[in-house]
């Protein structure tokens, strides 16, 4: 049988006082492109208008809007004129995005925003409603010249400066690009099985050896002591910017690439020793017969 106590909650919440510039929650049980109600567990309902619900120019009420989605919104009037309590999302928003946003500077968090205008020197994004700014050398890992092409793309971005007082943020999808890079490269590398023998490019050398390009954005380090098989003072007595050679891979720890030509040398040494010594391997080529054996020598008579 039911008792007061199972109405507690509710009728604790309908007694509640609110006011004008409260925060409020409530659940969205009807949506429409002119308004969206809420339950507010309240004797009245909660109306926001769609022009009260984002202060981006592209949001769509129906789309990102659903009956059962729970909204936090300030209290604008206790009563619309119909009994209804009038509502705006968007200045609730202006006071908890910018909560949520230095949250996600905190914690480094990834978020993904759609690129919505081409300005000088960037684009401008809306992540939590607020207005981002993206620099053009921030959009990807290279600087990007062309930034009407990227209006309407979906960028994983970082944010990397808030600022609520000056109403400052600044979003970065190069942070992103950059670790995704990382990863793939290092992905790449995990791949590669040590003792493989690999073609590349000489691209730099110093004083301890040098990086070797292997294409596909990898890069490996030949050090001095793998170069040659004899000593060498420096890798420039032996290789030079731009030549291509051969090294075979000794180990891949650490996510870097560590070569040998060394061991490339050493390999064809021993396959010529081998060579060689197969040459004589038939006692007619290499005229170990008994009678050859005993032509040289002398018998005391």
């Amino acid at each position: 049988m039911e008792t007061m106590d199972d109405y507690r909650d509710e009728l604790e919440a309908s007694f509640r006082k609110v006011s004008e510039g409260d925060i409020i929650s409530g659940t969205v049980i009807d949506v429409s492109e002119e308004e969206v109600i809420l339950d507010l567990k309240y004797f009245a309902q909660g109306i926001i208008k769609a022009a009260d619900l984002s202060s981006d120019p592209d949001f769509s009420v129906l789309e990102k809007i659903h009956p059962g989605d729970v909204i936090e919104a300030t209290v604008v009037a206790t009563d619309d004129g119909q009994g209804n309590i009038l509502l705006s999302r968007k200045d609730a928003n202006d006071v908890l995005a910018w909560d949520k946003i230095r949250q996600l500077f905190e914690t480094e968090s990834t978020v993904t925003v759609r690129v919505k205008e081409s300005v000088p020197s960037g684009v401008v994004a809306y992540l939590e409603g607020i207005r981002a700014f993206i620099p053009a050398s921030q959009l990807a890992l290279d600087y990007v010249e062309d930034t009407e092409s990227w209006i309407g793309k979906e960028v994983p971005v970082r944010v990397i400066t808030v600022d609520q007082e000056k109403d400052k943020l600044v979003l970065s999808g190069k942070a992103v690009a950059r670790e995704s890079a990382r990863e793939e490269r290092n992905h790449r590398i995990s791949m590669i099985v040590p003792g493989t023998v690999l073609e590349g490019t000489v691209e730099s050398l110093m004083p301890y050896g040098a990086f070797v390009n292997l294409g596909n954005g990898l890069s490996g380090l030949v050090h001095i002591s793998q170069i040659s098989q004899r000593r060498i003072g420096k890798p420039s007595e032996v290789l030079k910017v731009g030549q291509r050679v051969k090294a075979k891979v000794l180990n891949t720890n650490d996510n870097k690439i560590s070569l040998s030509m060394k061991a490339l040398e050493e390999e064809m040494v021993d396959t010529t020793e081998s060579v060689e010594l197969s040459d004589y391997s038939s006692a007619e080529s290499a005229g170990t017969s008994l009678g050859s054996l005993l032509a040289g020598l002398k018998l005391d008579e």
